[in-house]
């Protein structure tokens, strides 16, 4: 019995989840979520300053500010109500191949976390900043 209880021990112990998050801080990129029953897909390019989205023919930008290799804040460039104006704080939780899956809440509103998974489209994004 000892013996299978060392032996799972080191196996699980020897499984980490990857997390190449560097490579995900710029590019182009997709999401697809269900809302209400019908799959919809949000588009946005990263560079190291800010974040653009395409989201059913309207364009957002917000400001993005790396805390580490894993974890953002976004900031919405030009907010239209006092929710738009709370940043949201993203945290990517494992990485594999040109995916990676996330948590994402609003700033001070940790209890009320969700996750997703985003996919990388492109690599090429020019940046000034």
């Amino acid at each position: 019995m000892s013996f299978f209880l060392l032996g799972s021990l080191c196996l699980f112990s020897c499984y980490s989840v990857e997390r190449d998050c560097k490579k995900f801080h710029t590019g182009s990129f997709s999401f697809s979520t269900v809302i209400n029953g019908e799959i919809k897909t949000s588009y946005f390019k990263r560079t190291k300053a800010l974040e653009i989205e395409t989201y059913e023919g309207k364009i957002d930008s917000a400001q993005i500010r790396w805390v580490n290799d894993c974890e953002c804040i976004l900031t919405k460039i030009n907010p239209v109500s006092n929710q738009d104006k709370r940043p949201v704080q993203i945290k990517i939780l494992s990485t594999e191949g040109n995916s990676y899956t996330f948590e994402y809440s609003m700033v001070g509103k940790s209890d009320n976390k969700n996750r997703g998974t985003i996919k990388k489209i492109d690599e090429t994004v020019t940046d000034a900043k």
